[in-house]
């Protein structure tokens, strides 16, 4: 896999070893810890995904991923969102939002690596 990622995660244990993982696969991983200026960021960086935290500190991951998909050069980043809160209510936020895929933490490496295999095409 030979894809830039942008991780916008605020839990610096959760952050590096997301990190880790995809950059052990050939990721090119960047980082962000809050949503303030994130959609700026995926506009000037270009990333194959971005991987989303839905709490964040400054912007939530709900209005981070809503500012994407109103770009039209951002609108069709696949973007999957990381969440703590996994009840069914967060879920249909994020979908109406334009999530692409909802991941709970705690997950598994390998499920990480199935979605973001599975969301750039690779």
């Amino acid at each position: 896999m030979t894809s830039h990622v942008l991780l916008i995660e605020d839990e610096p244990n959760i952050a590096e070893a997301i990190r880790f993982l995809l950059s052990r696969e050939g990721c090119r991983v960047s980082t962000l810890h809050d949503g303030i200026g994130a959609a700026e960021t995926v506009r000037a960086e270009r990333p194959d995904l971005v991987i989303l935290d839905l709490m964040l500190p400054g912007c939530s991951g709900l209005d981070v991923v809503e500012a994407i998909r109103a770009h039209p050069e951002t609108g069709a980043t696949p973007v999957m969102m990381l969440t703590a809160k996994g009840q069914g209510r967060d879920r249909e936020a994020a979908e109406r939002a334009g999530v692409t895929l909802f991941m709970t933490k705690p997950f598994s490496n390998a499920e990480m690596l199935a979605s973001v295999r599975a969301l750039v095409g690779k």
